[in-house]
């Protein structure tokens, strides 16, 4: 147990504005662990906490790809205990009650705790979370490159498990970002043809060494009728916020191929109905997963030596890791680290 009284935290005070404050440390209620956090990654999300979308209400600590060991236990906690290496992700708690978790399917869950929305993140030295939210985090992985699975490797591990696809299917990744990277490992490991869809010749080295089988540059090829040459694709999975990008991908779908929507476009997607029904083709969106599903994903990553490509940054340096994350301006992934002693890229 700490025997600090006081920690720093990152809070968001107006839109695109976070603040290095500090706060008393608090005990944990009923339910809670206290973690000290060794590592939280910036992800995009967290930009409507920072911009202040959606109702998030100032100040908020942001933050929802923690990786820590519990420092305290609250009440009626018994199944965890202190010094154990955890995890929190986006969503860290469902209520229980309404339709969706009534039919098992929490994910959906219409009253959800969200890691840095209705609660303070991990954008700290210090963090609340609630015990049923907690994920098991495997002692040899390193907190920098585990934070970013929690959130982005759980969102592409999880869309490519349930998409339908089987190994030696052409499968595609659109997009070979913070997620897109993540992406392609993890359809490789899986057995899938993979594909890699980017703009610009300088991303063909990185999409090959992540284990693409075959690179699109999106900027000089017809990236649909690449994908009808192979055969079509069985699935692809958007993971670059660009509506015309993945629009541009639904022709070169196999026969009931399926676009995955991971990433969030600013604009609408434009779909030509034909594209779908001459072919039974189909877009689907996928979010996050279970706690479950988190700990097979890092157990899965683990085993299969897939590792997010991290750029860090001490805590004091978080508007500066926020910024460079939302310009696409780190490789590929920003992630906070509490001791200065963390590496500084992976």
């Amino acid at each position: 147990m700490t025997s600090r009284t006081t920690y720093k935290a990152v809070v968001a005070t107006a839109p695109g504005q976070l603040e290095l404050v500090e706060r008393p440390v608090p005990t944990p209620g009923p339910g809670q662990v206290r973690i000290e956090v060794e590592a939280c990654g910036v992800c995009h999300s967290d930009s409507a906490t920072v911009e202040g979308f959606a109702g998030v209400p100032y100040p908020r600590v942001p933050g929802h790809e923690v990786i820590g060991r519990i420092d305290a236990v609250g009440d009626g906690v018994h199944e965890w205990r202190v010094g154990q290496r955890v995890g929190v992700g986006f969503l860290a708690g469902e209520d229980g009650t309404c339709p969706s978790c009534r039919q098992g399917d929490p994910v959906t869950c219409q009253n959800p705790v969200i890691t840095g929305m209705t609660t303070d993140g991990g954008y700290a030295e210090i963090m609340l979370a609630e015990a049923r939210g907690l994920v098991k985090v495997p002692e040899d992985l390193d907190a920098a490159q585990a934070a970013p699975l929690l959130c982005a490797g759980l969102t592409t591990f999880n869309a490519l498990r349930h998409s339908g696809a089987q190994a030696g299917d052409v499968v595609a990744i659109h997009g070979l970002g913070g997620l897109g990277h993540l992406g392609v490992q993890f359809a490789r490991k899986m057995g899938f043809h993979t594909v890699a869809i980017a703009r610009g010749a300088n991303k063909a080295e990185l999409a090959l060494s992540l284990g693409a089988h075959r690179y699109i540059d999106a900027t000089v090829e017809d990236v649909a009728a690449v994908l009808r040459s192979m055969g079509g694709a069985r699935v692809v999975l958007g993971t670059a916020p660009t509506a015309q990008g993945m629009a541009q991908t639904i022709p070169g779908l196999s026969p009931r191929g399926q676009l995955v929507v991971v990433a969030v476009p600013g604009e609408p997607i434009s779909i030509n109905a034909t594209d779908l029904i001459f072919g039974a083709r189909s877009v689907a969106g996928a979010l996050t997963g279970t706690v479950a599903d988190n700990e097979q994903t890092l157990a899965f990553a683990n085993l299969q030596d897939i590792r997010a490509q991290v750029e860090t940054f001490p805590l004091e340096q978080a508007q500066e890791a926020y910024d460079r994350m939302m310009r696409a301006d780190v490789r590929l992934r920003a992630v906070l680290v509490m001791k200065p002693s963390s590496p500084q890229n992976a």
